[in-house]
């Protein structure tokens, strides 16, 4: 909504008099005449007039006069952002043919559309992803009769022993509660393994033909989670990323291994990856778009032996035989040496949506030629960047696109005859109204002129919906389908009034500019479309150092940030790679070119605590017990409490920072056993605190302090609260060696046949 000065008293006249009158019965009950002929009522009234023009003069102050700064400073409220999303299209039942899908195309969940960011090919393809899995369980008698099943094979005889595999969906691992698949350890051999087939019923050889030579969408979403990002110098952000190299079975053309046993080993070429809708996929989800090899290439070995069947660098086998009949050919994604990176989901006809509806050729009312012109769109708030305005000039049939400006100031004049360049308007996003120059700073739009402006407009925050809701699309062909297989991000809603006028005081300090800690502290915490929970600004540190403390780095500057919720760690909340890429996005802008920029989550540190109280008589044990580990727990938050922290709601003006508010744990503190025990000491119902014992991950006894360095803060990884003397505080943590991994040698991935009733 647009920005309205309230009123401070809005009582007319009539409200005034009729207030008086009811009055009287209180003040003067003796006056019984209430006619408007009576002197007594007429002086009430000329009082009332009186007062209703002293009220007029109050209402222009002093909110009126804030928020008309705030119109003057140009500082308009924070538009919606768009959510953005990826889907994936399936052809099971339609025809046979590789269907286009233009950009633009429109998908919906229930009544919200998003609409497609970039065209791609929805082939007639099944797909099946999965890794190889080292089994770690097997029994030494099962290890040796692969071994001794797989002795006449040659490459064994070399490496003189087998790693045993088993053949595991992407999506059984998260499903499973794990945290997506890093290729580097959680795999046998690195790679991810897309296997393409043809639909059930279909001919190999028709489908082939259909999706031979065509580009493929290939769609991939990384593990978010414990990212970090940075912003370079010279307004580079970040370093560059390991780029992702898909390759392809290379068959000879007859489809046959040469019969010398050191021959058969499998030939692979490399598809160039194009990058489609979402940038880069190893920061955020999105696509790729390749191109498959011709129809009579789309082939796999038919000479292979039963034991070299996923041995080695050959595709893994599947238990579903029926699809592994209908293979067309293989993808294998991996990474260059020594690159690492972790996959949540992938998969094949994959496109980018973002939550956007066009208004097309909306009508505004015509020009009239006055100076700073106002139009109002008829849907808000809009997306910036969006507006596309014509202007048709009386008498002439040819529209003139005008342009967006961020300031009319910086507008050329119009000159004697309308200029090109000068004919500019500025967008107010989250109100939706055009504002025109005066032609001293910007072109009029003429008198009679008619002007039609298209535009989108977005939902905010509803964008965000989960996994599977986005299913239904009028623009595609019968028997295909579209689902979200995640959930869509980084939808929010335009900024109120009341948090606008916030940022009066706050932006004549900074004037939208990172340069000192508290600018980077209030410009970090408007960010759009973010529920942060903190955030610590440590200058002149960088974490690239190692452990340092403010000073030792100048030209760089550390904010910790982490987010209102995490739905994985409730308690040590972890920003993702989107958490920091909006941010990310936003102080780029805003920060000094010189100023190196690092974003971090926290890095925690466990600590388990024991502690042995004893309770007053008559109070409920259990009772006392909760509000010790509850007490415990708010004393090592690293949040504040809901509703609590951030910046102050108004900052006064060249005055001392009032106090800072709370953040939680502070940076750097170290946790001492005897500032837990005084905490405990306070909660009712403890009349004696008989031992608080405290421990690290490395302590084989109860610690006095554990020291907290750099951007490490305490999470509770073991609680226990007694009545009486205190469990062994090392107890709880029990044994958490890590298991000999034996000797790291080479060895010949070998698949494991799965044992059937």
């Amino acid at each position: 909504m647009p920005i309205r000065p309230p009123a401070v008293d809005s009582r007319s006249f009539e409200q005034l008099r009729d207030e008086a009158l009811a009055r009287i019965p209180v003040h003067n009950p003796e006056w019984t005449n209430f006619n408007a002929s009576d002197p007594g009522v007429t002086l009430l009234e000329l009082f009332a007039f009186l007062t209703e023009n002293l009220l007029y003069r109050a209402n222009q102050i002093p909110e009126r006069n804030r928020l008309k700064f705030l119109q003057l400073l140009g500082v308009p409220l924070a538009a919606a952002q768009a959510a953005s999303g990826l889907v994936q299209f399936g052809n099971a039942r339609g025809p046979l043919v590789a269907a286009g899908l233009p950009s633009g195309t429109a998908v919906m969940a229930g009544a919200l559309p998003f609409v497609l960011e970039q065209g791609l090919d929805v082939l007639p393809l099944e797909a099946h992803v999965c890794i190889k899995r080292e089994r770690t369980d097997v029994s030494d008698e099962l290890r040796a009769y692969y071994n001794q099943l797989y002795a006449s094979f040659g490459r064994l005889r070399e490496v003189g022993d087998a790693r045993l595999y088993e053949t595991v969906p992407l999506q059984a691992t998260v499903s499973a509660g794990g945290e997506g698949v890093d290729l580097a350890s959680d795999t046998i051999d690195g790679a991810l393994w897309i296997a393409l087939a043809g639909r059930r019923g279909d001919d190999l050889d028709r489908v082939r033909d259909a999706v031979g030579g065509r580009v493929l969408s290939l769609g991939l979403v990384p593990w978010l989670a414990d990212a970090d990002r940075v912003l370079r110098p010279g307004g580079d952000a970040d370093s560059t990323r390991p780029s992702l190299r898909c390759q392809v079975p290379l068959v000879p053309t007859d489809g046959r291994l040469p019969a010398a046993e050191a021959e058969r080993v499998p030939q692979w070429r490399s598809l160039p990856l194009v990058p489609g809708a979402g940038g880069d996929v190893l920061l955020r989800p999105g696509t790729l778009q390749l191109t498959l090899p011709p129809a009579a290439e789309l082939r796999l070995w038919s000479n292979l032996d039963p034991l070299e069947s996923g041995v080695g660098d050959f595709p893994p086998t599947l238990e579903d035989s029926a699809f592994e009949g209908r293979i067309l050919t293989w993808l294998k994604l991996t990474l260059p040496p020594g690159s690492s990176a972790r996959w949540r989901w992938a998969g094949i006809n994959a496109g980018v949506v973002v939550q956007r509806e066009r208004i097309a050729s909306e009508r505004l009312t015509d020009g009239d030629g006055t100076p700073q012109q106002q139009r109002r769109l008829a849907r808000a708030p809009v997306l910036a960047g969006s507006v596309a305005l014509a202007v048709t000039p009386v008498g002439t049939a040819i529209a003139q696109a005008w342009r967006a400006i961020d300031d009319l100031w910086a507008a050329p004049p119009e000159g004697a005859a309308s200029r090109p360049e000068a004919q500019l308007f500025r967008l107010d996003a989250e109100a939706g109204e055009l504002h025109f120059g005066d032609g001293a700073h910007g072109a009029r739009p003429p008198l009679g002129a008619r002007l039609v402006a298209s535009y989108d407009v977005s939902a905010g925050r509803a964008g965000n919906v989960n996994a599977g809701a986005i299913d239904s699309a009028p623009q595609l062909p019968p028997g295909f389908t579209v689902s979200n297989p995640v959930p869509t991000w980084g939808g929010a809603d335009a900024e109120s009034v009341a948090e606008g006028e916030k940022q009066v005081t706050r932006f004549l300090q900074h004037r939208d500019r990172c340069v000192t800690a508290a600018d980077f502290e209030a410009i970090a915490w408007r960010t759009p479309g973010l529920e942060i929970g903190r955030v610590d600004v440590v200058p002149a540190t960088s974490p690239e150092f190692g452990v340092n403390e403010p000073g030792d780095a100048p030209g760089a500057v550390t904010l910790l940030v982490l987010p209102r919720r995490d739905a994985q760690q409730p308690d040590a909340p972890r920003p993702d790679r989107l958490f920091l890429d909006t941010l990310c996005a936003w102080l780029e802008p805003r920060r000094l070119v010189t100023t190196e920029v690092f974003l971090r989550g926290a890095e925690y540190v466990p600590v388990w605590i024991s502690v042995g109280v004893d309770v007053e008589g008559g109070r409920s044990i259990a009772e006392v017990v909760r509000a010790v580990d509850a007490a415990l727990r708010a004393a090592l938050a690293v949040l504040p409490p809901a509703g609590q922290g951030g910046v102050p709601s108004e900052l006064a003006l060249f005055t001392p920072a009032p106090g800072a508010p709370p953040r939680g744990w502070p940076l750097r503190k170290e946790v001492v056993a005897l500032e837990l025990a005084a905490a405990v000491a306070r909660v009712a119902g403890v009349t004696a605190v008989r031992e608080l014992q405290l421990a690290g991950t490395a302590d084989t006894v109860a610690q006095a302090r554990i020291p907290m360095r750099g951007l490490q803060l305490p999470r509770i990884a073991g609680l226990a609260v007694v009545v009486g003397e205190p469990l062994p505080v090392v107890g709880l943590r029990g044994e958490s060696g890590r298991g000999d991994d034996g000797a790291a040698g080479q060895a010949l991935p070998v698949p494991v046949i799965p044992e059937h009733c």
